[in-house]
């Protein structure tokens, strides 16, 4: 056979499974025959030469397995494999289960946690060149991030160098006329340039034309997708059509791609350009706009920030008395939009990974325990003739196969875990975080499935592997060779038990730290009693409620008839509901004290005369308001304790008079009474210094009402909105009609921190369980290989507690260890994860110590079974046994 000829039988290998086998037994014997006449041409007899040609050739067996290898690993041969790995994972279901059931609960939490992840923090902006974008905002003492005036808003835009492009937003509450009567919709107010500066053009219709926002101008609305549906039935003819939002006509003039979304603002219903007609923005005082902006090609966020703080300085020197401390900030616009739960979303990640990582851990000691099992197995099939390498190649399908049986369960555990989630979220709370609509296992979150997985398989072929490169296999045949193999991997298994417990201390730290957060946050004084109290939000139409007398009207009519039902013991109202947020904030100055023009910013709620009483807020000096107290008498105010802590130290404020900056005669006001502080921003924020004014004397047409009940409170809210709809069905109810408790339990603060705590809690059972079933494999299996060790000590006179105590106590030690190791990288983790707790410090010692202890018991009742096996060895058994 000619060379030529010999290279193409090879290149046929790998398509003609069926003539490979003979053509490598030709190829071989055509090799034999030639060495044979080579001896015999050297004068060796016939069968010399052919047991010549033999030893030189060596194991025919070897030579075929080598062959294989080197030009048969092909799709038939990886089928082989594959087969195999099946037939022993079948055979050992137990081991196979487990291992996958493993994987599959880690990997499903890290792909859920980390779809999150890349919705809120990955993917990019919905808008064109999102990365330069940036939020604009002016800064004040109390306020890092605030919102601007509408005349700072048009200077800075005159005044700027950085930006191609600055405008503004709003919220708004509208009343819609609906077949289904009145119904308040959060809708936003943008300048004209907004949807310009963003890059999103509309779908149908046409954009807001520069001057749309200008007083004067028609009245112009855009639609976004979901609002076109809904109210619109999805029609190409609504462009031009008018829509009636709070009495007010406006022209349809665009619809929005499904797609949009503005985070910062949240769920918008309509978008109408921004004209300067309310009262705010006819002061330079009253802050109620948000700046976005995009930056100039090679301008950074820094060099942007330092212009408009230069800008801001020159307004503060123009208008000393309302720009007073009034600076400048720069942000990406990305950062805003997700900088609350960034800290959230990568502890959580990290804490799933930390459980990916003892799953693997947990893993690679079922399958060094498993190579343990099959060390007789693979002497026997390397004495054959099987090479390292082969061997080797099936060890890593078998890892293949079983990382494969847990990631596809894993991804389709983890896209239910997803919905679940989400599921979980209040609705208010979804609506400003429009980046999870639409999640789902996108390229990016399968990508990172893959990854992960492929790291997993690595590592599980990595782990017999090693175990065989260490193995001595004509040990393994011979009796002895179990005990020295037996020592190796009981070392190795420990030191694996270890980080298991040190990983299970640390989830277990941190969820104990978040745990004990959560409870102190949902146990803060909140100044008020919010149980058997309900609250809902309502809008009176402007245009039927034009005077201030009217308003005043209509709410005492509203109050009385809500006191009238049945279970209603007292009704107050209010412009901000408690538990909302610290803002709506006035500047105040004191009668009689020298003053120099700084801004006494103090929260600012206008409430109903029985407001107070109804909360169970605790009068600490002077009295409530009556109901009598209206335009027509002097204006008074209460005081909360941390105003007159701060403003009124060591003196009684009864009786002192506060005003506005200017101390103009309709601002002045006096002090009647001071009560305990009610918690007015979220759980967690600071008490603010307020003020408490008369509604009767300030009234709104937007208002919250709180009902004390002596029955459920959540009995009575249907009745609430039907008697506000009997007095005047025009009046619009918000849908957010709950309990004090509901709102509570439901804010964004306790959601967060609630969620936070119970997912690093499954996380750590999850951990906490595959350590102690660690720790119990490591043991049992030092049990089992100390049989004879056992029966030997036993048949010299050791009593059973002997036998205990020696087995307690390798447990132990390894327990310690992990324990000690734990709590030093706990105190390192919770140091980092510090802004998530609440009245809680990073060393906490009663939590450490107590999870110390949970995990130091778990471990002990781990250990305690193979510990009584070892302490009931007959000893006559177990050496007739060895």
């Amino acid at each position: 056979m000619n060379p030529v000829t010999r290279f193409f039988k090879k290149l046929g290998i790998f398509f003609r499974r069926e003539r490979f086998s003979s053509d490598l037994e030709e190829e071989m014997s055509f090799h034999r025959e030639q060495a044979e006449k080579e001896f015999e041409a050297q004068g060796m007899a016939r069968d010399e030469a052919q047991h010549a040609a033999a030893r030189r050739f060596g194991n025919a067996m070897r030579l075929k397995e080598q062959s294989h290898e080197m030009v048969g690993f092909r799709i038939e041969s990886v089928l082989q494999d594959f087969r195999y790995a099946i037939r022993q994972l079948r055979k050992n279901r137990g081991f196979a289960t487990t291992a996958i059931v493993i994987l599959t609960l880690a990997i499903c939490a890290n792909v859920a946690i980390f779809a999150f992840v890349d919705a809120a923090l990955l993917k990019p902006l919905p808008y064109t060149d999102a990365s330069r974008l940036v939020g604009v905002y002016e800064r004040a003492k109390l306020f890092p991030h605030s919102n601007l005036s509408y005349f700072d808003f048009l200077d800075w835009k005159k005044s700027q160098t950085v930006f191609s492009s600055f405008d503004v937003y709003r919220g708004a509450e509208y009343l819609l006329q609906t077949p289904a009567g009145t119904e308040p919709v959060q809708s936003a107010r943008v300048s004209a340039g907004f949807f310009r500066t963003l890059g999103v053009a509309p779908i149908l219709g046409r954009d807001f034309r520069p001057g749309e926002d200008a007083p004067g101008a028609p009245a112009a609305v855009m639609l976004p997708y979901s609002t076109w549906q809904k109210y619109f039935g999805g029609r190409k003819d609504v462009i031009g059509q008018p829509v009636t939002l709070s009495g007010v006509q406006y022209t349809i003039v665009g619809v929005l791609p499904r797609e949009f979304q503005f985070a910062p603002q949240g769920r918008a219903d309509f978008l109408a350009a921004l004209q300067p007609t309310g009262e705010c923005e006819k002061r330079r005082s009253c802050h109620n706009l948000y700046g976005v902006a995009r930056l100039k090609d090679g301008v950074s966020v820094q060099s942007a920030e330092a212009d408009m703080k230069s800008i801001a300085a020159q307004l503060e020197k123009q208008y000393p008395d309302s720009n007073r401390g009034q600076s400048a900030a720069v942000a990406q616009l990305s950062e805003m939009i997700v900088g609350d739960i960034r800290p959230i979303l990568l502890v959580l990640l990290a804490g799933a990974g930390l459980l990916l990582l003892i799953a693997c851990v947990n893993v690679s000691s079922l399958l060094l325990v498993r190579a343990e099992s099959r060390k007789r197995e693979i002497a026997v099939r390397g004495a054959l003739g099987a090479s390292p390498m082969r061997l080797i190649r099936q060890f890593v399908t078998e890892g293949f196969v079983m990382v494969a049986a847990g990631s596809m369960l894993g991804v389709a555990s983890a896209y239910g875990m997803m919905q679940v989630l989400l599921k979980l979220i209040p609705t208010d709370m979804l609506d400003g975080m429009p980046y999870l609509q639409g999640l789902s296992l996108n390229p990016r979150v399968l990508a990172f499935a893959g990854i992960i997985s492929l790291l997993a398989a690595v590592l599980f072929s990595i782990t017999p592997a090693l175990r065989l490169s260490l193995a001595d296999l004509r040990g393994d045949l011979a009796e002895g060779g179990r005990s020295s193999a037996g020592t190796v991997w009981r070392r190795l298994g420990s030191n694996l038990v270890v980080v298991e417990l040190a990983i299970a201390m640390v989830l277990l730290a941190g969820a104990g730290l978040l745990g004990k957060s959560f409870y102190r946050l949902l146990h803060v004084d909140l100044g008020f009693e919010p149980d058997h109290l309900a609250t809902l939000v309502i809008e009176l139409p402007e245009a039927t409620y034009t005077k201030e007398d009217q308003i005043v009207a209509v709410t005492r009519r509203i109050v009385a008839s809500l006191s009238s039902l049945p279970g209603v013991k007292s009704v107050g109202t209010t412009t901000v509901l408690p538990i909302t947020y610290n803002g709506n904030t006035d500047w105040i100055r004191f009668v009689g004290r020298p003053y120099s023009g700084e801004h006494n910013e103090v929260n600012e709620r206008e409430v109903s005369s029985a407001y107070l009483t109804t909360l169970h807020a605790r009068l600490l000096r002077g009295r409530y308001f009556t109901d009598a107290e209206d335009a027509s008498k002097p204006d008074v105010v209460i005081i909360n304790e941390a105003l007159a802590k701060k403003y009124f130290p060591g003196q009684d404020p009864i009786g002192q008079k506060i005003g506005d900056t200017q101390l103009t005669p309709k601002s002045i006001r006096q002090i009647v009474g001071v009560v305990d502080d009610v918690r007015e921003g979220s759980l967690d924020s600071e008490i603010w210094p307020a003020e408490y004014q008369p509604f009767n004397q300030h009234p709104d047409t937007y208002l919250g009402i709180v009902v004390r009940t002596s029955q459920s409170e959540a009995s009575i809210l249907p009745a609430l909105m039907a008697t506000i709809h009997k007095i005047d069905p025009g009046i619009g109810t918000d849908d957010e009609v709950a309990t004090m408790m509901g709102r509570i339990n439901n804010s964004q603060t306790a959601y967060l921190h609630r969620s936070s705590a119970w997912l690093v809690g499954g996380f750590a059972a999850i951990a906490l369980l595959l350590s102690v079933v660690g720790l119990y494999g490591v043991i049992a299996y030092s049990v089992s290989q100390r049989t004879r060790e056992i029966g030997v000590r036993m048949a010299l006179g050791a009593q059973r507690s002997t036998v205990y105590g020696m087995i307690l106590k390798e447990a132990g030690r390894l327990t310690v260890i992990g324990i000690a190791a734990g709590i030093l990288c706990s105190v390192g983790a919770a140091t980092l994860m510090q802004k998530l707790l609440f009245g809680t410090h990073a060393w906490d010692a009663p939590t450490l110590l107590g999870v110390a202890a949970v995990l130091a018991l778990a471990a002990t009742l781990a250990s305690y079974i193979p510990a009584r096996r070892a302490a009931s060895v007959n000893p006559v058994e177990a050496l007739r046994a060895e």
